[in-house]
């Protein structure tokens, strides 16, 4: 039996989304807005793609494996935080009538493309800043309110989400880039499961789209890595820039134009 033209375009898209998310970042704009393409309501859309980005973040932490363990003792906290966070975001979503959702669609989307673009940048800025021994400690109150809304976020709406969480970390002063992916693919990770566990219960996950796309994230990531860094990071970059601005504004025209 022949599959619809939509799980096939969806697979593709997660192909796409697989290899600029281990290349460049933001696949989400390109898994989001395809998941809505194929006719899924902006929720179960938003659910679903939350549910097909969530093993990437796992497999991911394989490379990650020794920087994990060096913050062990940090851990409990971060898990503890982002499970609270990442359900009461889910929550937030659960509750949230669907038009207002519509109307916000493009303002995350809006917020996402900023990090996304300028993200790096602030990253830079952070990382040459002086550190202070006080800037290391994650587990004080400040740090863990601003975990807390970070992961609320990610619960929420997960477009961005990997670029908050890098600012996060330089903000509290570490420094080694590959530290802080091991701890933002761990904290995406978690806080999805437990975002996914409420958006079962709500019935607003779409499993047979979501399993192809997730099944397509998969198969690009392994293209991706297997492409090394042969493809240019810059160009991927700059083509994702374009679809999250095209994405973005077809939003705005789509919730506010009369």
């Amino acid at each position: 039996m022949n599959l619809p033209i939509e799980y096939i375009a969806l697979f593709v898209a997660g192909l796409a989304g697989g290899v600029v998310n281990s290349i460049a970042g933001g696949g989400s704009f390109i898994t989001f807005p395809a998941l809505i393409l194929a006719g899924l309501p902006a929720i179960s859309a938003n659910a679903t793609n939350t549910f097909a980005s969530c093993l990437g973040y796992f497999s991911g932490l394989a490379a990650f494996k020794q920087q994990l363990v060096s913050q062990s003792h940090r851990l409990i906290m971060i898990t503890a935080i982002s499970l609270m966070g990442g359900g009461a975001g889910a929550l937030l979503l659960a509750t949230t009538p669907a038009k207002v959702f519509q109307n916000a669609i493009p303002w995350l989307l809006l917020i996402a493309t900023i990090l996304f673009v300028w993200g790096p940048v602030i990253n830079q800025k952070l990382q040459q800043r002086p550190r202070k021994k006080n800037q290391r400690k994650m587990l004080g109150v400040l740090p863990a309110i601003m975990l807390s809304v970070v992961c609320l976020y990610g619960g929420f709406f997960n477009a961005g989400l990997g670029i908050i969480l890098l600012s996060y970390f330089s903000v509290l002063g570490i420094a080694d880039i590959n530290v802080m992916n091991a701890l933002k693919l761990y904290v995406s990770g978690v806080l999805s499961v437990m975002a996914i566990t409420v958006f079962m219960y709500q019935g607003y996950i779409d499993w047979l789209p979501g399993s192809i796309l997730m099944l397509g994230t998969m198969l690009g990531g392994y293209i991706a890595a297997k492409m090394s860094l042969k493809a240019s990071q810059q160009v991927l970059r700059n083509i994702v820039i374009v679809i999250a601005v095209t994405t973005t504004t077809y939003f705005f025209i789509d919730a506010y134009a009369f």
